[in-house]
Parts: structure tokens; C-alpha cells; sequence
């Protein structure tokens, strides 16, 4: 259970403290509530440029990691579709110095035109790197096209194409701070051996004087329940032939999602899921496969891959594939096997927990949607989940027309 404190500043900051008297170390977590889905088509990629740009100067502090490690601090990022996640961990006694630092980056970046050039040349090369270069690198660049229509889950966090990146101006930099990155559009948690008082003087103290941006309403175009299946064949240059398959599920809040989650752990969460045991260790047909989830904000992706082992035809393994996938859906499950997984994924969220930084994220992420009691109901709704609505819910998501496919074909 992740304990928790409210306040707000007169800016629109909202901040969370989460007491633990046991532990010398203090997370700090800023959430701002801006991802890839925020970017106009015709020029992607912002967000995460952002994230870099971050830690490029800001008004009053050129270096950002120097007097962080200093203080014995580490600190990261990441840029998903839905938000910027910027986190600390620091000796508390020392926790003044992660208020300072986020506040000014808060305030205002640098907006050095040469600060911008070189994360320019950093993203782009990351873009090439992991993304054009690396064997399978671009499924994510070819599936969400694929999978989605509408929404702007459609392109990569990376961005759609380099171009968006190159073109990117100060101007446009500046428009974009301004816009997402203000105290109104952003979640502060602290965690560690803090009083409420002391967070609020220091919230106050470093914060309070950061003026609000623009109100923001997000309109957001829908996704439309997908009515048809939907075929992809590329190839390239990989070790082996590989199956990819989405199929369109709930939201990370949405009341279904964690029977959905469910799914894809009965189907590929490790050696003993029923992907791994049949179609690697008995048939031999693929030399890994797994399933997972996007767990996105709005209506998100299950998710099926796996590599094919030599001989082997894409479409056989999409066919295996396919009849186990239609078992789940006609078969209901032996309680011993549902309760089995669902003690693995209660246990991975309890183990999870024992971070402290990992309750200051969850907490963050649920208060940022709009709802901080959500970081502790995961486990509650877990346990409602039976064998008969589960069933209903892979006959939901697990319909043929709700399934795109992509055949990555390996070529000499």
C-alpha cells in the first residue's frame, strides 16, 4: 500500500509525499503530462527530443549532472506516448539540491542554439542506431502504422522520420516548453524521511514563483474499434525470420485492462506460458517467443513476437500461433492455472514495490491521470479476475479482426 500526502501550489504544481521513515535515500519524481500522442504529425519526435534537451542547461544552471553527483545523486528520464517521467535519488539530507535543480529547468531551459544542435546530432544518431541499424529495430516504426489509424499512438516515440528532427527550430523548441513543460502540467512526488511541512517549504520556496502556462485540453482523436485484420510483410537482414501480432486492448486504468495484462501472461510471461511451452519446447518451431502489453494511457496494444527457428515458414508459426490464441478464447481455463498467474503478477507488483523509487513512479503516473488511489488497487483487481470473465475478455480482445500481423522476413 502506497501511503500518501496532497498539496497544491497557487501555479498549479500538484505535489505528493510519500513518508518512509526507513530508508536514508529520497526519490524525487516529476512527471510532466506530455508524451509523443501531444506532437503535431508533421513534426514528431519532440517530446523525446525534450527529454534530452533537459539535461542541456537551464536558466541559472549550465551543468545539471555536476552538482547532483556532488551531492550523491543519480538521476534519468524517459519519454513514453503519454508522459516525461524525470527522477532523482539523493541522500535526503541532500534533497534540497533536486528542488533546485528541477525548479530552474522548470523555469526555464537555456535555449543555447548550440545545446540544440548537439541533441539534435544525439537524437538523430539514436534514431539511426537503434532504429534503422539494429536488426528488427524498426517493428515499432512499421506495427504502430499498422495497428493504429487515428490516434497518435501511430508513430514511434522516436518520432515518425529523422526529417521532423532536423527541421526542428528554437522557435519551435520554445513553443513547446512553454506550452507542456509549466507547473499546471506536472506531478511532483517525494519520497524518503521527509515531514509534510519541510516538502511543502521547500516546494514553495523553489516552485512558487514559476508561473503557469496555458490551460491545456487535449483532443485527442479516437481509435476506432478495428473491424478487420490487418496483413504487413517486410524483410530485411536478421538472424531469423520473426512474427509480430497486436490486438487493440484497454487503457493502464480502464476497468478491463488487467484481465487483458492477464492474457498476455498466460500466453507468453515466461517458460511455463503456453507460447514458450508448446511452440518452443515441444514443436521447436520458434526459438523464442513471448506476449506483453504497451500499457498505455489510452486504449493500447497486446502484444505477440517471436523469432522462428531455421526451416521454419512464417506461416506456419503465425498458424500455431493463431490455434493457441483461439484455445484461450473457447476453452475456459483450470482455476489452478489462472491463480498461478495471477500470484506471479501480485508477487512482481509487491517485489516491485519494495523501491522506493518505483512507489514514488506509480504514485506519479496515477496522480498524473487524475487519480493517485489507482497505484493501490492493481493488486485488488487482480484478484477479482475469474476464469469465466476471463474468457470474456479474450474473446474481446483476442477476435481475428482485431489483429494485425506483420512477417519479418529474413533476408540473405
Amino acid at each position: 500500500m502506497i501511503s500518501y500526502q496532497h498539496f497544491a501550489l497557487k501555479n498549479g504544481l500538484q505535489v505528493y509525499l510519500h513518508e518512509d521513515k526507513t530508508t536514508p535515500i529520497a526519490a524525487f519524481n516529476i512527471v510532466y503530462n506530455v508524451g509523443s500522442r501531444d506532437e503535431d504529425e508533421s513534426r514528431t519526435g519532440f517530446a523525446h527530443l525534450f527529454e534530452h534537451l533537459m539535461f542541456g542547461g537551464s536558466k541559472n544552471i549550465p551543468s545539471y549532472d555536476e552538482p547532483l553527483q556532488k551531492v550523491g545523486g543519480e538521476n534519468n528520464a524517459f519519454t513514453s506516448p503519454d508522459v516525461t517521467n524525470y527522477y532523482i535519488t539523493l541522500p535526503v539530507s541532500n534533497i534540497e539540491t533536486a528542488f533546485w535543480l528541477e525548479s530552474d529547468r522548470m523555469l526555464s531551459l537555456s535555449f543555447d542554439p548550440k545545446v540544440l544542435e548537439v541533441q539534435r546530432k544525439v537524437v538523430i544518431e539514436e534514431f539511426k542506431q537503434r532504429y534503422l541499424s539494429q536488426p528488427y529495430g524498426d517493428v515499432w516504426l512499421k506495427m504502430r502504422p499498422l495497428a493504429y489509424k487515428n490516434h497518435p499512438y501511430k508513430w514511434a516515440t522516436i518520432g515518425k522520420e529523422i526529417k521532423h528532427i532536423e527541421d526542428a527550430t528554437l522557435e519551435d523548441v520554445k513553443d513547446f516548453f512553454f506550452t507542456h513543460y509549466r507547473p499546471n502540467n506536472a506531478t511532483l512526488v517525494v519520497a524518503g524521511n521527509i515531514s509534510l511541512e519541510e516538502v511543502k517549504r521547500l516546494t514553495e520556496k523553489w516552485f512558487g514563483d514559476i508561473p503557469a502556462g496555458p490551460k491545456k485540453e487535449r483532443k485527442l482523436p479516437l481509435e476506432p474499434v478495428q473491424t478487420e485484420a490487418r496483413f504487413l510483410e517486410t524483410e530485411a537482414k536478421v538472424p531469423l525470420s520473426a512474427l509480430y501480432k497486436a490486438y487493440h486492448m484497454p487503457g493502464r486504468y480502464e476497468e478491463d485492462f488487467h484481465k487483458a495484462d492477464l492474457i498476455s501472461d498466460v500466453l507468453g510471461r515466461g517458460k511455463s506460458s503456453r507460447l514458450y511451452k508448446e511452440l518452443v519446447k515441444e514443436q521447436g518451431l520458434f526459438n523464442n517467443i513471448n506476449a506483453y502489453i504497451s500499457s498505455s494511457l489510452d486504449p493500447g496494444l497486446l502484444m505477440i513476437s517471436g523469432n522462428l527457428n531455421e526451416g521454419i515458414s512464417i506461416e506456419k508459426g503465425n498458424e500455431a500461433v493463431e490455434k493457441i490464441v483461439l484455445k484461450l478464447t473457447e476453452e475456459i481455463m483450470e482455476e489452478t492455472e489462472l491463480e498461478k498467474v495471477k500470484n506471479q503478477a501480485e508477487a512482481s507488483i509487491q517485489f516491485s514495490e519494495i523501491e522506493l523509487l518505483t512507489r514514488a513512479m506509480n504514485l506519479a503516473f496515477a496522480a498524473n491521470y487524475g487519480d493517485p488511489e489507482l497505484c493501490n488497487k492493481d493488486a485488488e483487481k487482480l484478484a477479482a479476475i475469474t476464469p469465466e470473465n476471463f474468457q470474456e475478455m479474450a474473446k474481446k480482445v483476442l477476435r481475428p479482426e482485431n489483429c494485425s500481423t506483420m512477417f519479418y522476413r529474413a533476408v540473405n
